[in-house]
């Protein structure tokens, strides 16, 4: 008879087998063994969804931490459908418009079209949950098409049968996804086969909203050719005056563009105004030596690294020694401190460039690499990273603790990078480059790891530009930190997180110490 410890180390085989065969949504039929499932349970390597249905979850997680869901969200969603209605179910349009948008957050509620739908609330994890509308599924060729697994309506006819909400709701993605049409031919035919004059009027309004003059007048003009009344109406609440490529095919890269115009009036209203870059610049530069230990301490303290003062002066003086100490070279918090000093003195080479009169998006787009090398340096040097993990972006798919923002793929975070370092060059406000610039970072998430401290060390870079002294975020304010970012993500809601960093500012400004090292 095999012993407790065998029969766990044979449940989880089995879990990685699953695993292995790409099966996230882990269903009691997949795993027929009952003990197995309740040794996996009892052990935190997977949690139950709903009943009879579970994810592989991480046993560090504490209870209440979201990451096992928000990470395996879409994936167990596919499989639960096809499960449940096999190929009759698809996405309403309103969400499918989101997904064509580059909008992969998990939402509070996910609307669902089938004909054997039964009009009731699935609930789900964490306050989420799973509507099935019974209707009537439109004609799967062509208009609904499947990504990654997804049934949803296609792009044309996610913007037609979309509802008017969506573009007060989700202005942002809703542009985004205009911005793709390159032309009045491909959202017509479905218009006139259906009489569609009320929702033709609807998306020509649209069109016009964003620049697209001419799409907007070949939808005018060819319903009222076919003897139509037609009344265009503009869906949205504002008008945004930005040139979008007539050839961009990234909704990621149209995305960070209207982000970046939408939010900048929000960012300038909850800011101080810039002071300047005043003439002695070694004065600025002997502050921002001043508050390095402080900067470091929350810093790395906001990544969960336990850190003191005490440390952060050894690795800085040089007294830290990966080369005789094997306490040292394996101290993982002793790394993390050692990177972020050699880091520092790389941001401050960054910092003096544009203090003399570097453009700051070139001069960061040019730098930020290096940076980040310096950040995992002792790592490779440790032996725990290899050299080739510091060769630039990633190249797998990354989640955020706890948030319901998925950070953007490989492919379409390299499109949005570009943009971000070319917004940042063209932006003319120094308090936009600063908040805008650390937000979007994040926000496209392009390494495996270090994000945050990348993000930080690229806030306050753009803050010099504009004479604004070097501001931490203190740890103990992490939890607002994080919401006010995570408020921003999921709901293009920036004015939380642009007047958490007005404010530090402002009392950095004033002399006024924030952030503090611990007694």
């Amino acid at each position: 008879m095999a012993t407790p410890r065998e029969r766990f180390v044979e449940a989880l085989n089995f879990l990685k087998d699953l695993q292995d065969r790409g099966i996230v949504g882990i269903h009691t039929s997949d795993m027929p063994n009952r003990k197995y499932r309740e040794l996996l349970v009892k052990n935190g390597f997977i949690r139950e969804v709903i009943k009879g249905w579970y994810v592989a979850s991480n046993p560090e997680e504490k209870v209440g931490e979201t990451t096992a869901w928000y990470s395996s969200y879409w994936d167990f969603i596919v499989l639960f459908l096809e499960r449940k209605y096999g190929d009759n179910w698809c996405l309403a349009a309103d969400q499918s418009l989101l997904l064509h948008a580059g909008n992969r957050s998990v939402p509070q509620q996910l609307l669902i079209r089938s004909s054997d739908g039964n009009n009731k609330q699935t609930p789900l994890p964490h306050n989420t949950s799973l509507f099935n509308m019974r209707t009537e599924l439109p004609p799967a060729d062509p208009l609904i098409i499947t990504d990654n697994g997804i049934r949803m309506y296609n792009l044309q006819a996610s913007l037609i049968y979309a509802s008017p909400s969506i573009y007060i709701r989700n202005a942002i993605d809703a542009r985004t996804a205009l911005s793709l049409i390159r032309d009045a031919s491909e959202v017509l035919p479905i218009l006139l086969e259906n009489g569609h004059t009320t929702l033709a009027g609807r998306l020509a309004g649209a069109f016009r909203n964003i620049g697209r003059d001419r799409i907007a007048d070949q939808i005018v003009d060819t319903f009222k050719q076919a003897d139509y009344d037609i009344r265009e109406e503009d869906p949205f609440q504002t008008r945004l005056e930005l040139k979008l490529p007539a050839r961009e095919r990234s909704p990621y890269a149209n995305r960070i563009r209207l982000m970046w115009l939408q939010m900048r009036e929000v960012v300038i209203a909850n800011f101080p105004a810039a002071p300047g870059i005043q003439p002695d610049h070694n004065a600025f530069m002997k502050d921002v030596d001043d508050i390095y230990v402080t900067d470091a301490y929350h810093s790395l303290s906001i990544e969960r690294y336990r850190v003191t003062p005490e440390l952060i002066e050894k690795v800085s003086s040089g007294k830290w020694d990966t080369e005789d100490s094997e306490e040292d070279r394996r101290q993982g918090d002793a790394m993390a401190a050692r990177g972020y000093y050699q880091a520092f003195r790389s941001v401050k080479d960054s910092v003096k460039a544009i203090l003399e009169g570097a453009n700051a998006g070139l001069q960061v787009g040019n730098d930020h690499s290096k940076w980040y090398r310096e950040l995992f340096d002792p790592s490779v040097a440790s032996g725990l990273l290899r050299a080739s993990d510091l060769s630039g972006y990633r190249n797998n798919q990354v989640y955020i603790t706890n948030s319901k923002h998925v950070p953007l793929n490989v492919d379409a975070m390299r499109d949005a990078m570009s943009v971000l370092f070319e917004m940042l060059e063209e932006e003319s406000e120094a308090s936009v480059r600063a908040v805008l610039g650390h937000f979007v970072f994040v926000f496209i998430h392009p390494y495996m790891d270090g994000n945050g401290r990348m993000g930080r060390f690229l806030l306050n870079v753009m803050l010099a530009s504009g004479g604004y002294p070097w501001t931490v975020v203190p740890v103990e304010k992490r939890d607002e930190y994080m919401q006010a970012l995570e408020k921003a993500s999921v709901e293009q809601d920036v004015a939380p997180f642009a007047a958490f960093i007005g404010y530090l500012v402002s009392q950095a400004l004033q002399g006024k110490a924030v952030a503090e090292l611990p007694k």
